[in-house]
């Protein structure tokens, strides 16, 4: 052997066999016989085992989990995209208002949308896909932000995109983001917008404006531009509310006056309880001009009606003072923010119903603290405040009725509603607490029953009412519920923790709760009890054709 080969490198074999005091631990030890065939020695742990091959048959080619199986029966197969207890298939309604329609076909599968049919146009190319896209998220925020319910917010901007031959898109809302996302076809990169909600106002009159434009655009008899929606959109931005501050003021005043009366009041606690909301909103918008939160404007705005029923108390005056602190506690409750929070879960938007809930949560904790801190204090110095008059509510049915329709018709003005949509709302509440007085004390239900019946009728005839002008239902159904908020419930349940009776206290306060979601789950019920087997508003103003633009 020469120099060159011994120099070669070799394997560990080969240097155990000539190099006895060079081992490997890979190495075969000495006397071990190894059987060598011509196979490959690797194996794995997919390998069929040895023996297993003549069970299968031979004609059959090696498995794969991606192959069919041989039980599969083309005939026997479910759907495709369809989970194995079956989805109810959706039926489209084309005569029915947009709102209907949208919010049927964004409760259906994707690949079971009905797609636009080809418009002719006058121009080669249709507008611009980030001009539609802005449009809808301005639509969207305004809805959002004037209160609307976040599957009624997609639906609009469902219907928008929609009309303007965007066919693949999903707008998605959560409590203070919009986003919408437009697939032009399977192979092109999608575009997406979104648009965030930082302030929250409170005008009807605006909300039922962008209704309307939501309506034109979705006409397919009307053939809005994007520019005249544009124009529209600006034109109700730049819209002063209205009505004024001071007739702001002077509502909040007489909801609260309304409301005591509804509690047993008289006509001083009337004066007294509208005195005190005044002067609590007042104090409220004065915070507001100074930036501080909506926390602290609830909790200032909550102790002016507190002190005067605790000065009546102290003065030994023979008036009802607790009614005067119910009827202040009216005018803060948030009943159209848990409204929209318990909408919101119920139609499967949990992140929007659990934002809304928390904010409603922080709204109730500012009102306690901001009552409670006065009673407290009240009770402190002598003041003789009774829990158990919650008990001794008398029922005057007629004078109890013309206050509830003095409540909604003021809580309707807080609300800047149009001055046509006021009296129907104002009938709706007095409805609303004729249904609920002849339930609770002619036929003895219990609060809570009585409760949701009303708040059902008022979620019905709101949704009528609002398919008869095709606009929104929460003008005709949010100050409605007015005289139903459990303000008496709040007010007892804080008086009795503040006289150290807490567990009187709380049981006081899980009613107002109860009573608060059973006005919320009664409207929607009776709003969704309307959409499924009522279509009027749907024929006679508008028809649109079958699968035409919007549709």
């Amino acid at each position: 052997m020469s120099e060159a080969e011994d120099r070669k490198p070799r394997s560990d074999e080969a240097r155990a066999t000539f190099d006895p005091e060079i081992t490997s631990e890979f190495a075969i030890p000495e006397g071990l016989a190894v059987a060598r065939g011509g196979e490959s020695e690797t194996t794995s742990e997919f390998a069929v085992p040895k023996g297993l091959e003549s069970a299968q048959p031979e004609s059959e080619p090696e498995g794969s989990a991606f192959n069919t199986p041989r039980t599969y029966s083309v005939k026997d197969a479910p759907a495709a995209f369809t989970p194995a207890t079956g989805v109810p298939m959706l039926t489209l309604v084309t005569d029915a208002p947009w709102q209907d329609r949208m919010r049927t076909m964004l409760r259906m599968p994707v690949a079971e949308r009905p797609a636009l049919e080809p418009v002719a146009r006058s121009e080669d190319e249709g507008p611009a896909v980030p001009r539609v896209l802005d449009l809808t998220l301005r639509i969207g925020e305004l809805l959002l932000a004037g209160g609307e319910g976040a599957e009624d917010v997609e639906a609009a901007m469902f219907a928008v995109c929609r009309s303007y031959g965007l066919d693949r898109c999903e707008p998605t809302v959560t409590f203070t983001l919009l986003s919408i996302t437009y697939q032009p076809s399977l192979v092109e990169d999608p575009v997406t917008a979104s648009r965030t909600v930082r302030r929250r106002g409170t005008d009807y009159t605006r909300l039922a404006a962008v209704f309307r434009l939501v309506d034109d655009i979705t006409d397919p008899e009307t053939h809005l531009s994007l520019e005249e929606a544009y124009r529209r959109l600006a034109e109700m931005r730049r819209n002063r509310h209205p009505y004024p501050g001071w007739a702001l003021t002077m509502a909040s005043g007489g909801l609260a006056g309304a409301a005591s009366v509804l509690v047993g009041g008289d006509a001083i606690v009337f004066v007294a309880a509208a005195l005190g909301a005044m002067l609590g909103d007042r104090l409220a918008w004065l915070l507001a001009g100074r930036g501080l939160p909506e926390f602290y404007q609830f909790t200032v705005a909550a102790m002016p009606p507190a002190a005067i029923g605790v000065a009546f108390a102290l003065a030994n005056v023979d008036v009802k003072a607790s009614a005067v602190v119910t009827g202040g506690l009216f005018a803060l409750l948030p009943g159209r923010a848990l409204v929209a929070g318990v909408q919101d879960g119920l139609t499967g938007f949990y992140i929007t119903a659990s934002a809304r809930l928390l904010e409603v949560m922080y709204f109730f904790v500012a009102i306690v603290i901001g009552v409670l801190t006065v009673l407290y204090f009240g009770v402190q110095v002598g003041g003789e405040l009774n829990p158990d008059a919650a008990l001794n509510i008398q029922s005057r049915p007629v004078l109890q009725i013309l206050a509830s329709m003095v409540l909604s018709l003021t809580f309707a003005v807080l609300l800047q509603q149009e001055r046509s949509t006021v009296l129907w709302v104002t009938l709706n509440g007095g409805v609303a607490w004729s249904v609920y007085g002849a339930l609770r004390y002619t036929a003895d239900i219990s609060p809570v029953a009585s409760t949701a019946v009303a708040a059902g009728l008022v979620g019905l005839f709101g949704q009528l009412l609002a398919r008869y002008q095709f606009a929104s239902a929460l003008p005709y159904t949010t100050a409605a519920i007015g005289p139903l908020l459990p303000g008496s419930a709040t007010y007892f349940g804080l008086l009795s923790i503040a006289q150290s009776q807490v567990d009187k206290g709380l049981v006081s306060l899980a009613q107002a709760v109860s009573l608060a979601m059973a006005i919320a789950i009664g409207v929607n019920l009776g709003s969704e009890i309307s959409r499924l087997t009522l279509r009027i508003g749907s024929a006679g103003k508008r028809r649109a054709a079958k699968r035409t633009r919007g549709f």
